[in-house]
């Protein structure tokens, strides 16, 4: 080993069961107010997971090992998001949507057994509870849970606009301002933010924000497009979605292969690259564009991600003290993920703002003194009357199928450029790969 862990296993265990047993409460939740409580439980002992790998990746693996170990690991930030809507969608449709949250209880106690298995066990120092940077815990927590829930609920609620908007704004910025200033001045801080000054790690952790609005983005958009304009059910979304979750379980081990031979900073270059092309590709969205006209894409994407997030998980560990594992990998797995709640957000408000101007536009180049409205009108009228409608509601029922018309192509133009701002997004942030530094050295350096 090449050291060993600072974390009890009693603790993960003891997440690992409260996450189990809330997953099952949410598929007995009686009610949204229930199923909301439960979801909030599993949130909490769930969060601690992903730094938590990432962690046991870097204390627990030899360096020569650790890029093997950041495949695995990449499984959960692309794979896992890829490949759930495929599982879940068939869940729901086969059996209902409670088995969405069973199906977690297989790979839990797979997960409960080697965790008894693997780490050792060491007592729980309870006194350091004394000293905690409780100050900063509660400033940090309260400050991101009220960004994340502004950027998840802006939209919907036209940003500052709305009264609770502006307050969970206020909140935000004050929490995350006293936050940053305590965990910079205490001894002991909650997170170590000092690392972000390291231009390596600082680096790595933006380019790993730009991805992950790439990636959520991409879940986030996709899904609800083929819903919207092909009307598909969650069990096509997820058979969709699936063809760029099945081939990384192929691409992560060659990732992990490449990021021993090459410089990892030329491999995620050249994965953002493939991750903006494959969204430029569906930049040129039509009405007809569905799985068969997405499955290319899909596998760019496939081939792309996993050439990101090998390499720069090796690249943003690199140089770090055992000590500091800990809070890099908080901060990297959390950037990441907030990342995502940008994207997601920063895309639905462009979405909704695109409808609105692309239908105005296209509104504006239909006139009914036009030749070319008044022959779509007549073909319209002409097919309808054949159907059986009388001349008045034929007429009226073209009218709306030209207002249906002008309403998806509208739509269809706005999830185009919803597509290609992920593109250029991507593509901005490549150059900023360079900065995270050389090829050579060890990710992390361990005591004997």
């Amino acid at each position: 080993m090449a050291g060993r862990s600072v974390l009890p296993a009693g603790y993960l265990l003891g997440t690992t069961a409260v996450f189990l047993t809330a997953s099952v409460a949410c598929a007995w939740a009686w009610d949204l107010h229930s199923l909301i409580v439960f979801r909030v439980i599993q949130g909490f002992s769930g969060g601690a997971m992903i730094p938590l790998a990432l962690a046991l990746v870097l204390q627990l693996l030899p360096d020569r090992h650790h890029p093997l170990g950041f495949a695995v690991f990449g499984m959960t930030a692309t794979f896992a998001p890829a490949i759930g809507p495929s599982i879940g969608g068939w869940l729901t449709e086969t059996y209902g949507w409670p088995w969405i949250f069973y199906m977690n209880l297989l790979p839990g106690a797979v997960m409960l057994a080697a965790i008894g298995w693997g780490l050792e066990r060491e007592p729980a120092r309870l006194e350091r509870l004394r000293h905690g940077d409780w100050a900063g815990v509660l400033t940090v927590a309260t400050g991101l849970g009220c960004l994340i829930t502004l950027l998840e609920e802006g939209n919907r609620n036209d940003w500052f606009h709305s009264p609770e908007m502006r307050v969970l704004g206020a909140v935000a910025v004050v929490m995350l301002t006293l936050g940053t200033v305590i965990e910079l001045r205490v001894a002991e801080p909650f997170i170590n933010l000092r690392l972000l000054g390291r231009p390596a790690f600082g680096a790595a952790c933006l380019v790993g924000t730009v991805f992950g609005l790439g990636m959520y983005g991409v879940m986030y958009v996709l899904p609800v497009y083929l819903a919207r304009l092909q009307g598909y059910n969650a069990g096509q979304i997820g058979h969709t979605i699936m063809w760029s979750g099945v081939p990384q379980l192929l691409m992560m081990p060659v990732a992990a292969a490449l990021a021993k031979r090459h410089d990892g900073r030329v491999l995620v270059a050249w994965g953002l690259a493939m991750f903006a092309l494959s969204c430029l590709i569906n930049g040129r969205l039509t009405h007809l564009t569905a799985h068969d006209q997405l499955r290319l894409t899909q596998l760019i994407r496939a081939v792309g991600m996993p050439l990101v997030i090998v390499p720069l998980t090796t690249l943003a560990t690199r140089g770090l003290a055992a000590s500091e594992t800990g809070s890099a990998s908080a901060l990297f797995n959390m950037l990441r993920n907030l990342g995502g709640s940008i994207g997601i957000a920063l895309l639905a408000t462009r979405v909704d703002v695109g409808e609105a101007t692309h239908r105005a536009r296209l509104a504006g180049s239909i006139s009914l003194y036009q030749n070319a409205t008044l022959e779509r009108l007549e073909l319209l009228h002409g097919y309808l009357t054949i159907q059986g409608a009388d001349p008045h509601t034929a007429n009226a029922r073209a009218l709306r199928v030209l207002d249906h018309t002008l309403n998806r192509e509208a739509l269809v133009a706005a999830y185009g450029d919803a597509f290609t701002l992920l593109g250029v997004v991507l593509l901005a942030a490549t150059p900023l790969v360079w900065f995270i530094g050389g090829r050579r050295g060890n990710s992390v350096i361990l005591p004997p």
